[in-house]
């Protein structure tokens, strides 16, 4: 194993008072990587990025098996998640304000750290890789900015929903939803088979996942914390009202598409629709994981999920 080099840096956005936390990891002797080997990670709609990229279980976190291979990897939280800023209608109590952090917003914030990238190390592109909502953010910043981006990579993306989202709770979307942090293990494993439940996620996993989730937000409480609820409108302005709010024709880089068999907040028939969309990519390539849920990327079988990105990042 070689050492690697860890920081947290906080970026000024687009918007004043308003900082971007990125996660940096990379060996400590490599210095110089090329936009193949420069990977940006972005999180989904309640889950800070450190909570699904950086949780230190079994041999390392999702990040360290990405660096210890050679690639220089950073992770964003867009505003309201993780060690980001707050906006000032998340302060308050829920019902204070509008949804916080529309999808929109998040693309900005993609944006800027994408450029902050490029710009400190001199490159002209670099590689994307979005979970759940974080699928719609990069697929939506790759549609209209293919010239920053060498190859995209979707974990589980959102697409137009055959009904309502498991996401949405129904009832008024306010400014932030409440996660409750122990509670989420149930529906985490709501679709694994009961035999299969303590192999899919080692004893201490949870715990060292929780603990990470709860330090993210320094307003956590009695195991509760605050995730944006921009994205739920969205979804039923968009998602669950039958229409993309990105055009996957638009995408003309290579793009890896990643589901897992046992996934409920994103069905297979969902990916079997969105996946022909591609159609403008120079290639494109589908990965179904067997036994997984919508968290692979912190289960067991999240080795599949690695080697298949490196596999796919290393193709010319």
């Amino acid at each position: 194993m070689s050492d690697l080099h860890t920081e947290d840096l906080n970026i000024p956005s687009d918007t004043a008072g308003i900082a971007l936390h990125l996660r940096h990891k990379r060996r400590t002797d490599i210095q110089t990587f090329g936009p193949q080997r420069t990977i940006l990670l972005m999180h989904g709609a309640t889950l800070p990025s450190e909570s699904l990229f950086d949780v230190p279980v079994g041999d390392g976190s999702f990040m360290d098996s990405l660096a210890q291979d050679g690639f220089d990897v950073y992770a964003l939280n867009v505003r309201g998640f993780g060690g980001s800023t707050r906006p000032g209608g998340m302060e308050g109590a829920p019902e204070d304000a509008p949804p916080q952090v529309r999808t929109e917003t998040a693309v900005r914030d993609l944006g800027t750290a994408v450029d902050y990238i490029l710009t400190k190390h001199t490159l002209p592109r670099l590689c994307l890789i979005g979970m759940s909502w974080g699928g719609t953010v990069t697929g939506s910043y790759t549609a209209a900015h293919n010239d920053k981006v060498e190859k995209l990579t979707l974990i589980a993306p959102q697409w137009i929903n055959d009904g309502v989202s498991r996401l949405d709770p129904g009832g008024p979307v306010h400014a932030y939803r409440r996660f409750d942090v122990q509670a989420f293990r149930h529906r985490w494993l709501e679709g694994v088979p009961e035999h299969k439940r303590d192999w899919l996620l080692p004893a201490g996993w949870f715990e060292q996942w929780a603990a990470v989730i709860l330090a993210s937000d320094p307003s956590a409480q009695d195991g509760i914390i605050r995730a944006p609820a921009g994205v739920i409108q969205d979804v039923r302005e968009y998602w669950s009202a039958g229409k993309a709010l990105y055009e996957p024709e638009n995408i003309t880089v290579p793009v890896l598409l990643l589901h897992a068999e046992w996934d409920l907040d994103v069905t297979l028939n969902q990916m079997a629709n969105l996946f022909p969309r591609f159609r403008n990519a120079p290639y494109r390539r589908w990965t179904e994981i067997g036994e997984g849920t919508h968290m692979v990327v912190m289960e067991q079988n999240r080795w599949q999920v690695l080697k298949s990105i490196k596999a796919f990042l290393a193709t010319p």
